[in-house]
């Protein structure tokens, strides 16, 4: 799995960042912390991401990959993202299904779209109520993208939160997703990064610089 992780929250719950260095979990840097990007100044963004990477390097002992704003990007976001040069993806974009590549400055850039439909946060809006909402709703997603990938590439985002999906009544729907996705063929079930290190490898762009992977 893909941890979006903003950096104060791994500074403080150094248990999970123990966790994540002893594993293969992937981090998506999420924030420094929880901040309007719209708030800012230019030079203070670009601070704030500056800020995220270093911190959350410093705490799982890896660099992160990818960059997803909290709440969501400014016009600068992007270009400051590439212009700090640590990034191999960022996934402010929910403007499509599959990822895509971009230039900024001169430079090919990786997106990963992210979506907020297959998400947990629709407890929080009163869109989901049970275990059976959340569960149909995106094991019908899934099948309905498992059929449609039988002739062309398709990705699909589940986003959950602790505080969220963390509750028994709620978990088990979770639990009865990941069984039934388990048993099909020819699915992926893969992190953030391995998406990237796939596209840029199969995928990579007509023109411009070489991207390097990362693991």
């Amino acid at each position: 799995m893909t941890i979006f992780a903003t950096a104060v929250a791994l500074e403080r719950n150094r248990e999970l960042a123990s966790l994540i260095s002893a594993s293969d979990i992937d981090v998506c840097a999420h924030g420094r912390r929880w901040v309007r990007a719209q708030s800012l100044t230019e030079a203070e963004e670009a601070s704030e991401i500056k800020c995220a990477y270093d911190s959350i390097k410093a705490t799982t002992g890896r660099s992160p990959a990818g960059w997803y704003c909290r709440y969501s990007p400014t016009v600068n976001t992007r270009r400051l993202v590439v212009e700090h040069g640590g990034f191999l993806y960022d996934s402010d974009a929910y403007n499509d299904d599959l990822p895509y590549w971009t230039r900024v400055r001169g430079h090919n850039h990786l997106v990963i779209p992210y979506s907020l439909a297959n998400n947990d946060g629709k407890f929080s809006r009163g869109a989901m109520a049970t275990a059976d909402d959340f569960y149909t709703y995106v094991h019908d997603a899934y099948d309905m993208l498992y059929r449609e990938g039988a002739t062309q590439p398709k990705m699909m985002s589940i986003g959950v939160h602790c505080r969220l999906m963390g509750h028994p009544g709620r978990a088990v729907g979770l639990e009865r997703l990941l069984d039934s996705i388990a048993q099909r063929r020819d699915v992926w079930i893969c992190r953030r990064i391995d998406i990237a290190n796939h596209w840029c490898a199969t995928h990579p762009p007509l023109t411009g610089d070489a991207v390097p992977q990362v693991k």
